[in-house]
């Protein structure tokens, strides 16, 4: 007999199987005045390594201390120990302000061509009460020694304290090295608070 839930089976003639979903949470950091906030592989818990082809960051509720700071991230390549991965990319950015202007935008502000500094991941957040950022930031096969590390990162948030801006900012990691740390933080000040979640996705 077996046994059947949304269609699925779960057991049948005594084999039991259970889908545990392709995307596995790894490990949560909260902001707290934080200057940075960093997951290294093997420390606390944290896994990026070749467990995983696919690792997702979800950033919500990221809120500045400093007003007009963007949310950036970098990469390492030696455990944290410097977060200077050269890096070529865009940033495409559209914004929408409470009175009805806006436009779309390619910013080279905001692009990197070879460049070892963080990446813009959000338009600048202003740091009224009630402005924050939210997104996600995907990096493919950050352990490879063969290819380049590709990511995307979708960010929305408000900024001058009327405007939604949603980002869009891709490109790669040019090294071979394996990526094995990624640090976030503002472009300037802490992170008065916010959250980071990284999550592992399955290839199967």
């Amino acid at each position: 007999m077996a046994i059947i839930s949304n269609g699925t089976t779960i057991a049948d003639a005594g084999a039991f199987s259970v889908n545990l979903g392709s995307m596995v949470h790894i490990k949560t950091l909260t902001a707290s005045s934080s200057s940075t906030l960093s997951f290294v592989h093997g420390a606390s818990s944290v896994v990026l390594d070749s467990t995983y082809p696919i690792y997702k960051f979800v950033w919500f509720n990221c809120h500045p201390a400093t007003s007009n700071a963007q949310f950036s991230f970098n990469m390492s390549t030696d455990s944290g120990s410097n977060y200077n991965v050269a890096k070529t990319s865009t940033f495409i950015q559209a914004d929408h302000s409470e009175a009805g202007s806006g436009g779309l935008s390619y910013d080279s502000d905001d692009d990197l061509a070879q460049g070892t500094g963080f990446q813009h991941i959000s338009d600048a957040i202003g740091n009224d009460n009630d402005s924050n950022a939210n997104g996600s930031l995907e990096l493919f096969n950050p352990s490879s020694t063969t290819f380049v590390k590709h990511f995307i990162s979708r960010g929305n948030g408000m900024y001058n304290g009327n405007y939604q801006s949603d980002c869009l900012a891709a490109g790669y990691g040019n090294t071979v090295s394996a990526v094995n740390a990624i640090r976030f933080q503002m472009t300037s000040g802490n992170i008065d608070s916010g959250t980071i979640k990284l999550y592992g996705i399955k290839d199967s």
